[in-house]
Parts: structure tokens; C-alpha cells; sequence
């Protein structure tokens, strides 16, 4: 067996099964799970209509490169919400099957996991909290994670001033995640400003994972991408990818369907890899998503419904909690300290007593330079109907008020 399977940690959720193992939830209350970020809107009646339209498509092997329609709609799109020159379609887009395992295969492709001349590996660096897929990328490219806290008095920014010259020296690969999971957060042009110029003066490759990138709540003001900064400073996509998917905007998880755009040269090595890996999306998916990237009417719609849901729940944990509307995301990233209890005894008395299920912030973190930054917060993600979410609200309200929690300052 491949060693560096060992260095794996289990994922959240099973850690999250694990708390949950000897609990038992009260009987006469409905479960409600804030824990998995998984859309339940429902699939636009568009795109389901597209799928069945073109079943027939199962008939034929999938190319890697995907179909023009799709690359050309993923170009347009790209170009259009970050005001952008045109992309090149053949070469500056590529559709992968969801952007969980592009981020991971990314990679596998970029990292050379050869050690330097003192023998150490090279180096990912990653936001902390973190989706956990950047990890496990790491370690199975034989590389080394390397975890930069995030500051909660800074928006929940990372502070990369802070991290030594001789880990940006060693630095292959650096994902950034805007708007963050599970924070919220969205990085300005002065963060884009500072990443570009360290990687001019390091080398290394920025991945951008901007899954949530759609889920916002002011639509004058959609979040920033990586590409749209570079392309605000004056600069091209060298060394800059940048990931998305219909997951979230287009409430289609099940279909897989996302795309990598930016710098043609990672690209062209990333269609090699991605040719022998064998993850091409299904004819009948590509299709689909041609629809779906080529409309912005179902897209509103959910962003209205996510408002609603935030508009109405924010305010209610926010008289228990410390809790604010984040930039973006369908995350709200809540202390608990007010509560008097530690994120995971949060979440499991939670549970035990109202039938809610919460993620602790410490399973969705590292401890690194002395502090796990996830630990006495608690992740929920707003994914259900409003009914339902200000059902849970009012249930995490009771919990928190029975605990004789400390008052909202004044």
C-alpha cells in the first residue's frame, strides 16, 4: 500500500460520526443537519431537461478536453462575470468532473515531489480552516502542508507576511478558497496585489477555489476572482488557475460538473495528466452544463433564496452567538464561546438535546503555530429550506439560552 495513506486524517464527518457514536437525539424532534454543505434548492427545471435531452449522448466515450459547446460556454461565462478579455476556449479553459477532484489532481500535476538539496520536501500552502482536500493533495503528492491561520479580528485573513522566507522558498503550490469555506470570506486586491508578487519572487503555482463564488448577497457586488485581479493589475494568468463549478450556483452536486481556467501552459500539463487519469465528464453531463452555464435566471433566483435564509437566521444566532452575515458562501461561521462550552461539546449537546447537527470549527482546521483557528466555532451551512433553517435557528437559540450563556453586549 502507498505509505503516504497513513498521513491521512479522517475526514470531518466521520470525526463528526464519531462524537455523534453514543448519543442518542430526542425522539419527538425531526432532525436537522446544518453539518454537510450539500444544495438542496432544487435542480432547475432547465438543466434536468437538458440531461434527459441528451441521454443519447451515453453511446459515446467522453473526450478529456471536453466538447467546444462547453469550453465555449465556460469561456463566455468567465469572461462576462469577471470582466475579462476573451479566453481562448481550446486553450485557457478546461471542464473537469466537479472541482473537488480538480483540486486534488492539480496537484498531482504541478508538484515536484523531489527533495531539494538540504532533503526537504516541497511545500502546499493552505488557508486554516480548510477544505480538506488541499491536505490530502499535499500529502499524496509527497509534499508538505504548510497551514496559515486565519485571523478573525482581519475578516478571517490569512496573514502570509507571517510565514518565513524559507517555506515561500520551498512553496510549489498555494490554494486560496474565495469566498472561504467556512468562513465566508472573500480576498480584496490588495490580497490578490500581495499573493501575485510572492508568486513572481517564489515560483509557485495559485489555485483558486471560487466554488461559492455565486453565492452572494448584495448582486451589485459579486465576490472578486483570481482572475479578475490579475486582470485588474495589469498582469496575465502565469502561475494562476483558478476552479469553479455548478455545484452551488445551478443546485446540481450530483452532476459533478466544473472547469479550470487561466494559465494555458498548467492547463496543457493538466489535460496530459487528466488524459491518463481517466475523470472525463459524462457527454450527457457536458451538455447540461452548456445550459446551465449559459443562464443566469436560475442562478438570481438562488441567490435570493440563500438571502432570505441568511437575512432571517443571522439575526436570531447573532442574540446567542458571535455571529455575522459573511461576505459570500452559504456558511455562517459562529463562536460558541458565548455558550460557555467548546465547539465539539457544542455540537454534540446540541444534538443530544435538539436533534441538530452542527460541524466543529477544530474538524475543519490544523493546529499550526500553537492554535487550531477552527477551535469554538461552529460551521453551519444554511443549504435547506428557510422554513427548516429558522426551525434549526430557533432550536440553536433555546439550546444556547438553557445553557445561561453570556448576553450580546450591548
Amino acid at each position: 500500500m502507498n505509505p503516504l495513506l497513513d498521513s491521512l486524517q479522517p475526514y470531518p464527518f466521520e470525526k463528526l460520526r464519531l462524537l455523534f457514536k453514543d448519543v442518542t437525539p430526542p425522539a419527538g424532534l425531526a432532525h436537522i443537519s446544518f453539518g454537510i454543505g450539500e444544495p438542496k434548492h432544487p435542480t432547475p427545471p432547465l438543466i434536468r431537461d437538458a440531461v434527459i435531452d441528451s441521454l443519447g449522448g451515453l453511446a459515446a466515450y467522453p473526450a478529456t478536453l471536453g466538447s467546444a459547446p462547453l469550453r465555449e460556454s465556460i469561456a463566455k461565462w468567465v469572461t462576462q462575470r469577471y470582466n475579462l478579455p476573451p479566453l481562448d476556449p481550446l486553450t485557457e479553459v478546461l471542464p473537469v468532473a466537479g472541482s473537488r477532484e480538480a483540486l486534488f489532481a492539480l496537484a498531482q500535476t504541478v508538484l515536484n515531489p523531489r527533495r531539494d538539496a538540504d532533503n526537504e520536501p516541497a511545500i502546499v500552502l493552505c488557508p486554516n480552516p480548510f477544505y480538506q482536500i488541499y491536505e490530502g493533495a499535499a500529502l499524496l503528492g509527497g509534499a508538505q502542508p504548510y497551514f496559515v491561520n486565519s485571523d478573525p479580528a482581519r475578516n478571517f485573513a490569512c496573514d502570509y507576511s507571517a510565514v518565513p522566507a524559507d517555506v515561500w522558498a520551498r512553496t510549489q503550490l498555494l490554494y486560496v478558497c474565495s469566498p472561504g469555506n467556512p468562513t465566508g470570506a472573500v480576498l480584496t486586491l490588495d490580497d490578490w496585489r500581495e499573493l501575485f508578487a510572492l508568486s513572481d519572487r517564489y515560483g509557485f503555482v495559485i489555485a483558486s477555489d471560487e466554488c461559492y463564488s455565486e453565492i452572494y448577497f448584495d448582486e451589485s457586488k459579486p465576490p472578486l476572482g483570481g482572475l479578475e485581479a490579475a486582470h485588474k493589475l495589469g498582469r496575465g494568468f502565469e502561475r494562476l488557475v483558478m476552479l469553479s463549478s455548478l455545484s452551488k450556483r445551478s443546485n446540481v452536486p450530483g452532476m459533478r460538473s466544473g472547469f479550470v481556467a487561466g494559465d494555458a501552459a498548467i492547463l496543457k500539463a493538466f489535460l496530459l495528466y487528466r488524459t491518463y487519469h481517466g475523470t472525463a465528464l459524462s457527454t450527457v453531463f457536458q451538455s447540461a452544463s452548456v445550459v446551465a452555464w449559459s443562464d443566469e435566471t436560475h442562478v438570481r433566483e438562488n441567490r435570493a433564496k440563500y438571502l432570505q435564509k441568511f437575512t432571517t437566521v443571522t439575526p436570531m444566532l447573532a442574540d446567542v452567538l458571535d455571529v455575522r452575515l459573511p461576505d459570500a458562501a452559504f456558511y455562517l461561521w459562529a463562536n460558541v464561546e458565548r455558550a460557555g462550552l467548546t465547539d465539539t461539546e457544542f455540537a454534540q449537546r446540541l444534538y443530544a438535546d435538539y436533534n441538530v447537527t452542527v460541524l466543529p470549527g477544530s474538524f475543519l482546521a490544523r493546529t499550526a503555530h500553537g492554535v487550531n483557528p477552527g477551535r469554538n466555532f461552529v460551521r453551519l451551512a444554511l443549504v435547506a429550506d428557510v422554513d427548516e433553517c429558522t426551525q434549526g435557528a430557533q432550536r440553536i437559540v433555546e439550546f444556547c439560552r438553557s445553557l445561561g450563556g453570556k448576553p450580546r453586549a450591548a
